[in-house]
């Protein structure tokens, strides 16, 4: 056999039939359902179905709870109120393992999926949502589908799909101080674009890849989407293992020798052929923060906002004129001295324990001089931030501690940033409204994020970390 790919290794595996258009019948081994899967399951009840695979479909609330409080009254939008009612009885219906609002398991889907061992190096995963990528930092397949989509998974355990290419991103060196995950899926979207990985799977590699934490990968494979591409995905090493052994839904005795031997099969071949190849420097980065409205309009910190003038695409150059007038920046502002209105640290992009770990340790630095949130990706790591004493970190410092859910990130349960308002967020898209009608919004990292905060305007993180 040729060498293949750790993405194609996992697709053949998943492949039932290909059609003679070439479009692939995979099966599915994990699906993951929230709030927004309300119309997949009226698909099934209006056709007097049930889900074929209850055992491995898992539910939890996500996008339209409210985290002030889980209590079902704090919902005020009665369509959302609704959606998450129907997820409960959906999931009672079917035998669908649900994660509600009372559990402690309960959370963002795409933290708690790995956090309770459910995501597992070499399966197919899908969800109704585009940042299913996430799930690709252990080694998944992992990628959003469509309402239909989702009914038919739901109905058959299988997906229709068009194989996509294989495409490597490869990052070597060590990383400089303040640089993080987040910078590093940053930078690379700066570099390739919102469409640069557009009809791919893009693998991450290279000694800088490897370094990182699963929880540093699951930030990058998060974005793969905003890259343009199908999924994001990491092949799986002795860190991906350490990190999933002993969790809650995690292979277990003998399954696990022989679930490991399998995922050491994983990693890509030596001389696999990818369509396209992208190499960056880890050591010429710098912490990055977004200035337009789209992740593509990214610089470092200490870059000044660029002027259109320059631009010599004119199409590319009108795009830039418009991004600024809706952003109310002025060509040639150093980034450090944009003033913002408000923080936002959360999203299934960083919400995890060493998310708020490291923005805690710049929090505990001063005050904020803006409205902040932090928003835990899970009640569990909610809990484990309050046992390491986080929580109290974060409101000494005058940040809002809140419950677990999307929140900000998506601008559909209450939480918004209200119109021409200015956000420092640790969130993944920066589009026009994202985070509530008019508002303005500027990707950065959890530690960029609270030094924004304390600071009042975007600050650079590393005039922080020399304090810590």
């Amino acid at each position: 056999m040729a060498p293949r790919t750790l993405f194609e290794k996992v697709w053949d595996d998943h492949t039932v039939l290909v059609r003679d258009d070439g479009q692939t019948l995979l099966y599915v081994g994990r699906h993951l359902a929230h709030d927004g899967s309300y119309h997949a399951f009226d698909f099934l009840k209006a056709r007097k179905m049930k889900v074929r695979r209850p055992d491995l479909t898992y539910a939890t609330p996500d996008h339209g709870v409210s985290t002030a409080t889980h209590d079902l009254a704090s919902i005020t939008d009665p369509e959302q109120l609704e959606v998450v009612r129907a997820l409960t009885a959906n999931s009672a219906e079917h035998g669908v393992m649900l994660f509600d609002l009372d559990d402690d398991r309960q959370g963002i889907v795409h933290v708690v999926g790995p956090e309770q061992g459910i995501t597992l190096p070499g399966l197919v995963m899908t969800c109704g949502d585009s940042h299913t990528s996430t799930h690709g930092a252990l080694g998944a397949l992992a990628f959003g589908v469509g309402a239909s989509d989702v009914y038919h998974v739901l109905a058959t355990q299988t997906t229709w799909q068009k194989k996509p290419k294989a495409m490597r991103i490869t990052v070597e060196g060590k990383r400089p101080a303040g640089v993080t995950a987040k910078d590093i899926i940053l930078a690379i979207i700066g570099k390739i674009g919102t469409n640069g990985g557009n009809g791919h799977v893009i693998e991450y590699a290279g000694s800088t890849i490897r370094s990182l934490s699963i929880e540093e990968r699951l930030t990058v494979c998060n974005m793969s989407i905003e890259a343009g591409a199908r999924a994001g995905m990491i092949a799986p090493d002795d860190t991906t293992f350490a990190y999933i052994e002993g969790r809650p839904f995690a292979p277990k005795g003998a399954d696990w020798k022989r679930s490991v031997d399998y995922w050491k099969t994983l990693p890509s071949d030596s001389g696999a052929t990818f369509a396209r190849e992208v190499a960056l420097d880890a050591a010429a980065l710098a912490p990055m923060v977004t200035w337009g409205t789209s992740p593509e309009d990214v610089a470092a910190v200490t870059d000044v906002v660029p002027d259109p003038a320059r631009e010599t695409d004119a199409d590319r150059r009108a795009a830039m004129q418009s991004n600024l007038e809706y952003m109310g920046l002025k060509p040639g502002t150093p980034l450090s001295q944009v003033p913002i209105d408000r923080v936002f640290i959360g999203s299934c992009t960083n919400a995890r324990i060493e998310d708020l770990r490291a923005a805690a340790k710049i929090a505990k630095l001063g005050k904020v001089k803006v409205p902040s949130w932090v928003v835990p990706g899970s009640s569990l790591v909610k809990k484990q931030a309050e046992q390491e004493g986080l929580d109290q970190v974060f409101r000494k410092a005058g940040f809002e501690w809140r419950e677990s859910g999307c929140s900000m990130c998506v601008g559909m349960n209450g939480d918004v940033v209200a119109p021409g308002q200015r956000c420092a967020s640790t969130s993944n898209r920066n589009f026009r409204g994202r985070q509530g009608r008019g508002s303005r919004t500027h990707l950065m990292s959890p530690e960029m994020a609270a030094a924004s905060a304390l600071a009042g305007r975007i600050a650079d993180v590393r005039d922080y970390l020399k304090r810590v």
